[in-house]
């Protein structure tokens, strides 16, 4: 998606040479690779749009997965993108060598680029559970952005590892359709209750006759949104209301024992909030049993819990989740100098101001390390941090320096001042999330997204080691 929306605004600016690889067969990133049943954004559809590319044809509030991957595809279509996308081919290794970065593909071909931008996504690894006899198990099992369509669930025995925003839909989305369901639950999840309303066709007209209204959808979304990520960074009467919202959802549980066993020990936010108006209604079926218990191993015939119990199942459905520091790794970066990406990141993931490092000429990130990637619109922040990155593009073109990368100094101030604005969230108020890098502090966005694109609307010239060396005007090479 992030690099889709960059590639549009160096087509929309009039950039002629741009390549843009992608290792997989077709677009679309995670709305490609995921397909599971109930997939659906939880970012009202309104929102998690390009804002050059308004759809006014959304069939619900909250999109399925499915329709946000065609729209991706008529993105790409639309603003003449296929000719710059090679499909199929998946990067390795790229070096920053006289004045050019060279990159070089898993078959040997090299490629040579005056910018190297990397779009790479922070959900995109997925994390299988080190459980002893997985091997052993005679169904059928597989992780859920690695879903198997050729699998019939009606009337099978489905056991779901998992209860983060996946497995929540997955377990809404099958419970009425298997014929058992086991939730397998290490840590209960907030759940708050975001409704799914279907787009009426008159809607859809005015949105299609009215581009204003869309804009104006869009913006009282994203004003929605940013009282909502207050709640989150820090106390006050948001923070309040996003609590008693899901405390006064769980009273959809009616049985006290399973409403007890759905209730987190920690604030609601401090792992990613689990949007959901079905959820509660799914694990309170006769079909569905959740199981606290910890999983001691996987035998042929199912799983067995510590408690010696055999939980019987023709399926097992991985929702464990991503590697979300991984970002642009296992591809390998190289300076001018040397020095190597995994060199640089050996204590954890970090960056300048969430898109640049120092060290690496001409080197963007799209989602990098410390992006607002919570429960916001992702797009929105693609947005910001391509527009970041074509004032450095342009600027080039114009000829006002060949090369520019962040100096190591201002990089350090900046996540100094990240730090310590960190204790006061709500993700460091005590609880294990993938939001927590190898330290334990949190690696996310500690101010509002407004904050973030207020930040990315300057180039900070200051902050960088720029070569005025004048620069041929071109933005790529073969």
């Amino acid at each position: 998606m992030s690099g889709i929306c960059l590639a549009a605004k160096l087509k929309h600016a009039g950039v002629p040479t741009f390549t843009v690889l992608e290792k997989a067969t077709d677009v679309g990133g995670t709305w490609r690779d995921n397909r599971y049943p109930g997939l659906r954004c939880d970012v009202p559809s309104a929102f998690y749009q390009y804002s050059f590319h308004p759809n006014p044809d959304w069939s619900h509030w909250l999109s399925s997965g499915a329709q946000i991957h065609n729209y991706i595809r008529t993105v790409v279509d639309d603003h003449g993108l296929r000719e710059h996308i090679q499909l199929g081919v998946e990067v390795t290794c790229a070096e920053f060598v006289n004045g050019v970065w060279r990159v070089q593909d898993s078959t040997g071909t090299v490629r040579e680029a005056d910018f190297l931008i990397t779009a790479t996504g922070v959900l995109h690894h997925p994390v299988l559970p080190d459980i002893p006899g997985l091997d052993d198990f005679a169904g059928t099992k597989f992780h859920s952005a690695r879903w198997n369509d050729t699998v019939s669930l009606a009337d099978k025995r489905v056991a779901v590892i998992g209860t983060g925003s996946t497995g929540a839909q997955l377990v809404t989305a099958l419970a009425g359709r298997v014929a058992h369901l086991d939730l397998f639950q290490r840590t209960p999840q907030w759940i708050l209750p975001l409704p799914n309303w279907p787009t009426d066709p008159l809607t859809k007209r005015l949105r299609a006759r009215m581009p204003w209204l869309m804009a104006a959808e869009y913006a009282l979304i994203k004003r929605a949104f940013a009282l909502f990520s207050t709640a989150l960074i820090s106390p006050g009467w948001q923070r309040w209301l996003v609590e008693s919202l899901c405390r006064a959802h769980l009273y959809a549980v009616r049985n006290r024992e399973l409403r007890r066993t759905l209730t987190p020990d920690y604030q609601p936010g401090c792992k990613r909030l689990v949007m959901s108006g079905g959820f509660y209604r799914a694990v309170q079926r006769r079909n569905v049993d959740v199981v606290t218990t910890a999983i001691a191993h996987v035998e042929p015939r199912g799983i067995v819990t510590a408690d010696g119990r055999l939980h019987e199942a023709d399926v097992l459905v991985f929702a464990t989740g991503f590697d979300a520091h991984a970002y642009l790794r296992p591809m390998e970066l190289i300076g001018p100098d040397g020095t190597t990406l995994a060199e640089v990141w050996r204590d954890g993931p970090r960056a300048y101001r969430t898109i640049a490092l120092p060290g690496f000429p001409n080197f963007f990130m799209l989602m990098g390390p410390h992006s607002p990637i919570g429960n916001f619109s992702l797009v929105a922040i693609a947005e910001a941090q391509s527009d970041h990155i074509m004032k450095w593009i342009s600027a080039w073109r114009q000829g006002w320096f060949s090369t520019a990368a962040p100096t190591a100094e201002s990089t350090a101030k900046y996540n100094t001042e990240l730090r310590r604005a960190l204790p006061g969230t709500v993700w460091a108020s005590g609880c294990a999330s993938w939001y927590l890098g190898t330290d334990g502090s949190p690696e996310v966005w500690p101010w509002t997204p407004q904050a973030h694109a207020r930040m990315l609307a300057d180039r900070h010239v200051e902050d960088f080691h720029v070569d005025t060396e004048p620069s041929a005007v071109k933005v790529a090479t073969e």
